[in-house]
Order: structure tokens, then C-alpha cells, then sequence
């Protein structure tokens, strides 16, 4: 391990933390609904948007009507988005002539990212036109990443409002998180991507000639703004086939600083809203503590695996870099493990180097990050969504050892909130590891595995994580665009989307339903480093009695088989 390289890891967490609170405070106060800069820009807009869609912007829902909204909404989406597929051989800016995607794909490309996955069974650059990336693509990018954003706010409002039957409106919800947030950071970020050699036009892909004197075709399109709101929106599904590995996505180190940033500093900032909108800051700085210990224990382990990578080549008498393999020579070990851990700690899944060439441990931590429900920073809204689960799920322990009720921010957790907060935690698992042993145990699902043994069983574990988790990273080595892979992984990107989402906004309208109860001595503290290690130690205990055998048949057997050579 290189001093430098964990001066990289501790420079980039501090960025992370200092611009995670003032855009946390702001967030707060957009969704609080008070005056900003930017309300003379986007009031106009916000109100064309309400009356054009009859919607009455003064008007609260109940955690019902905001689910139903919820739905509809996501309904349409991604009923555009597979037409869109299915036709795109008519449509305008289609230079390559690209035909329409087959059905099954579509609709697994069209789930996929209308759950802020951006799973891609595909080669984007061979498959999807300009006219599909820009109008449903990166249309979805925006939309889906705030649907998790406005999810996260109503539970906020559950958690500390008192005696209200409403949690805010979806719509305003949903339109603020694009018009507030997230158009206006992507717009910045893609200019400066474009200034760092991020493509962004409309040409025919372009033949050159290699120093070889060989004819290469180069793929061209508007990257730099699905790049942006791709990371920044941790929807992370690449315009390119390699991804963030590609050097039109990705050509620089400052580029790839600034994406890993992008990923994370609105997931890192979400527990800070929190703090703001509860009227306690240190209940979300108690939040965002645990979570980047967490991230700091897994981005290390991820590291120091991948640093010394496999001891049998040197035994054999390999020599240079052979830790490299998998990874682009720009980006180096460090920022290829640190993005690795970025990308699945978040639900983001943008890779810039291949998961699939890590050393077994290496690559086990971005699986076991994305089968906890990627809430260690996680998605945008979905990670502080998440993680609040867990919150719930810790007091509920503590309430037991103590022989009390649990309470959360005054109020009382009873049976109705545990009921829903454990199906939010047990559908993603079930999808999981149900979806790997079924491809496990069948022709179809084995038919598609490239390694035998443990690795490819770690291939199939990461298909369903990846999905399940609402990641959309791929460990390489699966062919998943095939009949079963498509219809499965459909399956296990709806569950694990709404089958979260759902119980959550239970919780929230049952919460907030609530009245406040005043403290007293026997009251848990939830802000204080005690708890913040109990919430560690919940998270780890729970992802390594979930899915410790999984991973013991998969990346740990396969690192033992390399150790003993």
C-alpha cells in the first residue's frame, strides 16, 4: 500500500464532506419549499409544468395517493421508453441506422431504467440510436433519480411531522428534484466534462486509421450529457459499452475525480437534509458518520486486495504490474478500486474498470455493498431510505436488550412499522439469492456463464445483486441478453425497486400519522457514537447472515482455490 494512493482515498473524502453539507442545506430548503436563487429562473417553468399537467401544486397527498402516484408515473416512463426501443428504427437522429431492439431486451432495458438501474444487457454505441439515448435514456436518468429523491423527502416528513395524514406532493417533489438540483448541477458538470474531452454531438460514427494503418469505426453521440446525469443521478448506465472506461466518457483523472464526486455528493448530502428538515442536525450527521465509516472500511479492503494482487503470479515468476489487469493505465489501482467501492456503495454502477478481473476479495466487497441494499451513501434518496431502515431496525434491537418501547424522534416504532421495514429489507434479499439459485439450478441460467466454479457463481450472484440492488453494473462474463436473463433480472429490478419503496412510504404515512411522545430517562439517544456503532454492527450483521453462505460457495471459496494455487 502506497502512502500516496491512500492520500487520493483521504482527499477525495474530504471534497466528498465539504461539499455535502452546504448541498445538503439546500436541498432542505428546496424541499421545504423556501426561497432560493433560483426561483426566478425555475418558478415560470415549475408552474408551466403544474398547469400543463393539472396538477394543483398546493395540494398534499396522503402515503397512499403519493405511492399511486408513484406508480403511474413509473408506469408511463417506462412504457415510452420500450416503445421508444421497439420503434426507433423510424425516429429521427439515427445516422448508424440502428433497428429496433427485440422485445425482450427492450423491456428489460425499459424496467431497468425507469428503477434508476441503468442494468444494460446491451452495447450501447451498437444498439440504442441518438434519438433513444437522449429522449428516453437520459430523459430516465433525470426522472428516475429523482423518484428516489422525492421517496426520501416524504419520509423525512413522516419521520417528523406530528399528527399529519399527508407527506408532501409527488409531483412538486419530483419536478423540484430535477428543476432544483439535479438539472442544474448536470448542466455545469457536463460543460466541464466537455472542456476535459467528453464528446457531446450528433455526427456518423467516424472511420480512422490506426498507427497500424488499419481502418477503426469511433462511435460518437451526446455523451458528455448523459455522462453528467448519469453519475450525478447514480443511474450510472454508460452511452458506451466499456463505460466510464471508455476515454470519450472518461479521458482524464481530473474527469474521473469529478464523476466519482458526482456519484456520491448527493447521497452524502441527503442526511444532512435530513438533520435540517428534523430540526436536528445531529441526528443526520450521526447518519452520514455511520455511513462513511462503512465506506471507508470497504474502499480499504477493496484497495489492499486489489494492491496486492494475485500472489501465485509472482510466485510463478510473473513479474510488473500484474494488478493492473482489468484496469486502464490513466486511473491506475487506487482509482480503480476507489471507484469500484464509489459505484456500489452508491447505486450508481458506472464502471471504469472491469470487476470481473478483481482478485476474489477484491471484487466480493462491491457484491456484498450492492446486497445490502447499496445504503452506505447509496442511491439518490434511495440510500438515505435505506439506511433509515436500518436506523428503525437498530433502535427495535436496543428496545428489546433495554425492555422498551423503540422510539424515533419521539414517536413510537410499533408492529406496523417493523412489519414494513423488515419486507424492505427481506424482498431485496429474497430476490437475491431466490433469482441466483434458480439460474444456479437451471439449463437456461448456467448456459450463460463464461468461468466455471465459484467464479461463476460469483457472475450470477452479481447479476441479481446488481439488479436487485437497483446498481446496474455487471461483473463480466455473463451473457444476460438472452430470454431467461431478460425476463428474470426484470423481475429482481422491480422487486428490488418498489419492494422497498413501497413499505417505506407505509412507514412514512404511519409515522407521521403519529403524535410526539416527550423523552425520558430511558430514551435511546440516536445521534450520539454509540449509536452510531450499533447502526454499523446491525448493517454488517444483518448483510452477513443474509448472504454469508452465498458468498462463501462464490468469492471466498475462489480466493482460498487462489491462495492455495
Amino acid at each position: 500500500m502506497k502512502t500516496i494512493d491512500i492520500m487520493q482515498i483521504l482527499f477525495f473524502l474530504v471534497v466528498l464532506s465539504t461539499l455535502a453539507i452546504p448541498l445538503g442545506r439546500y436541498m432542505a430548503r428546496v424541499y421545504m419549499g423556501e426561497k432560493g436563487f433560483l426561483d426566478r429562473l425555475m418558478l415560470p417553468f415549475e408552474k408551466l409544468i403544474y398547469r400543463i399537467c393539472g396538477v394543483n401544486e398546493t395540494e398534499e397527498m396522503g402515503w397512499r395517493q403519493y405511492a399511486g402516484a408513484l406508480l403511474i408515473f413509473n408506469l408511463a416512463g417506462f412504457l415510452l421508453l420500450f416503445i421508444l426501443q421497439l420503434i426507433q428504427g423510424v425516429l429521427p437522429f439515427n445516422p448508424q441506422k440502428m433497428a429496433a431492439v427485440k422485445w425482450d431486451l427492450a423491456l428489460n432495458t425499459a424496467i431497468s431504467f425507469m428503477t434508476n438501474t441503468n442494468w444494460q444487457a446491451y452495447g450501447g454505441e451498437s444498439t440504442m440510436s441518438y434519438f433513444t439515448q437522449m429522449t428516453g435514456m437520459t430523459v430516465q436518468n433525470f426522472v428516475s433519480a429523482a423518484t428516489g429523491m422525492a421517496v426520501a423527502v416524504a419520509l423525512i416528513r413522516g419521520l417528523t411531522r406530528r399528527n399529519s395524514k399527508t407527506l408532501g406532493n409527488f409531483w412538486v417533489d419530483l419536478t423540484r428534484s430535477v428543476t432544483r438540483i439535479l438539472l442544474p448541477i448536470s448542466f455545469v458538470l457536463a460543460l466541464v466534462l466537455v472542456s476535459q474531452g467528453v464528446i457531446q454531438n450528433l455526427h456518423p460514427y467516424q472511420t480512422v486509421q490506426t498507427l497500424e494503418g488499419k481502418p477503426q469505426v469511433l462511435a460518437m453521440g451526446p455523451v458528455a450529457s448523459q455522462e453528467a446525469i448519469k453519475e450525478l443521478g447514480t443511474n450510472g448506465g454508460g452511452f458506451m459499452n466499456a463505460n466510464s472506461a471508455h476515454p470519450f466518457e472518461n479521458p482524464t483523472p481530473l474527469t474521473n475525480f469529478l464523476e466519482m464526486l458526482a456519484i456520491l455528493v448527493i447521497p452524502a448530502a441527503l442526511p444532512f437534509t435530513f438533520g435540517h428538515m428534523s430540526g436536528d442536525k445531529r441526528q443526520g450527521r450521526a447518519i452520514f458518520l455511520a455511513m462513511l465509516i462503512l465506506f471507508m472500511a470497504a474502499s480499504g479492503i477493496t484497495y489492499y486486495n486489489e494492491a496486492a494482487g494475485n500472489p501465485q503470479l509472482a510466485i510463478r515468476g510473473v513479474t510488473g504490474p500484474t494488478a493492473m489487469e482489468g484496469k486502464e493505465v490513466r486511473f491506475g489501482i487506487v482509482n480503480s478500486a476507489l471507484w469500484s467501492t464509489v459505484t456500489t456503495a452508491s447505486s450508481c454502477g458506472a464502471v471504469n474498470s472491469m470487476h470481473d478481473s478483481f482478485t476474489p476479495l477484491g471484487g466480493m466487497i462491491p457484491l456484498w455493498l450492492m446486497m445490502l441494499g447499496e445504503n452506505v451513501f447509496g442511491g439518490v434518496g434511495s440510500g438515505l431510505y435505506g439506511m433509515l431502515a436500518f436506523v428503525i431496525i437498530t433502535i427495535f434491537i436496543v428496545g428489546l436488550m433495554v425492555g422498551r418501547t423503540p422510539e424515533y424522534l419521539g414517536k413510537k416504532i410499533e408492529a406496523r412499522e417493523m412489519k414494513m421495514v423488515t419486507l424492505a429489507i427481506l424482498i431485496p434479499a429474497a430476490s437475491i439469492l431466490l433469482g441466483s439459485a434458480t439460474a444456479a439450478a437451471t439449463p437456461s441460467g448456467t448456459a450463460s456463464i463464461l468461468n466455471p466454479g465459484p467464479h461463476g457463481l460469483s457472475e450470477i450472484l452479481y447479476a441479481f445483486s446488481s439488479c436487485t440492488g437497483n446498481n446496474g453494473s455487471a461483473f463480466a462474463g455473463l451473457n444476460a441478453n438472452t430470454l431467461f436473463y431478460n425476463l428474470m433480472l426484470s423481475a429482481a429490478l422491480l422487486a428490488g425497486r418498489f419492494g422497498v419503496i413501497l413499505p417505506m412510504l407505509a412507514v412514512a404515512g404511519s409515522m407521521g400519522a403519529k403524535s410526539s411522545i416527550p423523552a425520558g430517562a430511558g430514551t435511546i439517544s440516536t445521534h450520539n457514537s454509540m449509536f452510531v456503532g450499533l447502526l454499523i454492527v446491525t448493517v454488517i450483521i444483518v448483510g452477513a447472515l443474509t448472504f454469508f453462505p452465498a458468498l462463501a460457495l462464490g468469492p471466498l471459496l475462489e480466493q482460498m482455490i487462489m491462495l492455495g494455487g
